[in-house]
């Protein structure tokens, strides 16, 4: 009895899309029937706007976010605070906090954490121009905010470039932990209540 296969251009599309974060052989098989199955215009839609994003978007020259012109919105917004500067591990770091309404300086983004298990080193990441851009004399920084993640990778690169960064004279914070808003202190793990005492506030 003969097996049955998916046609080499399904295949193909099944294994492109299981190239992508979070993507499993049968998460993309169910989103390459999708595309198959819905409107072709929609399809193709998708496609180009892929393309387009690809030929289009590059990283801005200061700070290295996304963006479709040289320099970045942020980087363009001469009402920024150009004193201060959050240091995010990824661009959709960037939207996070500007969602909070909180933050008004500027940003740079590494593009990923310092990993020696994964072969990730310092020249891997964006931080050459990190310290370029604190070392230029037309530099404002008085104060770089270390954004990264709060796992072993984050933190490694947050003390790598608190390390290299304070030389300069530039004052180096890290973004607090604590209870989550609306926290129970009975379900919240030692480690993060350690962090939260560790970065009490006066009232």
């Amino acid at each position: 009895m003969a097996t049955y296969y998916y046609p080499p251009s399904v295949q193909q599309l099944i294994e492109a899309l299981t190239k992508l974060p979070g993507v499993g052989p049968k998460t993309g098989r169910r989103l390459a029937m999708h595309l198959l199955q819905t409107r072709e215009e929609d399809a193709l839609g998708l496609a180009q706007a892929i393309e387009q994003a690809r030929s289009k978007v590059r990283r801005c020259r200061v700070c290295g976010n996304l963006t479709d012109e040289e320099y970045c919105p942020v980087c363009q917004d001469s009402t920024r605070d150009a004193k201060l500067l959050c240091v995010v591990e990824q661009p959709g770091d960037c939207i996070v906090v500007e969602k909070t309404g909180q933050f008004r300086g500027l940003y740079h983004v590494l593009h990923g954490a310092l990993s020696p298990m994964e072969g990730i080193g310092p020249d891997d990441l964006n931080i050459a121009s990190l310290l370029q851009r604190l070392q230029d004399s037309n530099s404002q920084v008085q104060e770089v905010i270390m954004a990264c993640n709060t796992g072993v990778e984050g933190e490694a690169t947050a003390l790598y470039l608190a390390r290299q960064i304070k030389p300069l004279n530039i004052k180096v914070s890290r973004l607090a932990y604590g209870v989550a808003v609306g926290g129970d202190l009975e379900y919240t793990d030692e480690a993060t209540l350690s962090r939260a005492l560790q970065g009490r506030l006066s009232l």
